[in-house]
């Protein structure tokens, strides 16, 4: 938190290909190592696959993808005098992009498939199909909010 004013927002420039925030958003987090090219690579090869599984528009199903797994609700612990509860909270915009994007990654790279590129289609095609790992981690966090909505009144 700085002293002095807020801090802005740095704006991702749209990527190359489909000139889109939201690609260039999920490319920078694929990528580790600082190895953009690879993450590019990844993300553009796993839609050429949902485009040929689908024979559909793979930015549609991406999209679909994205929109399926962002999150409403999470719980947030919350200290009140010597208990800790689990306090459901809405969540930002920023955050519920951040959150999905994470998901639909991490449950790509824990798929069977042999690549990459594989692991990622699957997953997109599953989420946009409302299944797989990241729905199944949104649909979670949901059900947990649902069961702790009692102490919504510790919101802060």
């Amino acid at each position: 938190m700085p002293r002095k004013g807020e801090v802005k927002k740095r704006e991702v420039l749209p990527d190359p290909k489909f000139s889109d925030r939201l690609v260039a958003k999920f490319v920078n987090t694929i990528m580790s190592r600082g190895k953009k090219n690879v993450a590019e690579r990844i993300l553009y090869d796993s839609l050429d696959i949902v485009a040929a599984k689908t024979k559909e528009d793979p930015l549609a199903i991406f999209k679909k993808a994205m929109d399926n797994t962002r999150p409403v609700v999470e719980v947030r612990s919350r200290r009140v005098g010597g208990a800790t509860y689990q306090v459901p909270v809405e969540v930002r915009p920023q955050r519920r992009l951040s959150l999905g994007m994470r998901w639909l990654i991490q449950s790509a790279r824990s798929r069977t498939e042999k690549s990459m590129e594989e692991k990622l289609a699957g997953e997109l095609i599953d989420a946009a199909n409302n299944r797989g790992g990241a729905i199944k981690k949104k649909e979670d966090t949901h059900r947990m909010a649902e069961a702790n909505r009692a102490f919504a009144h510790y919101r802060w």
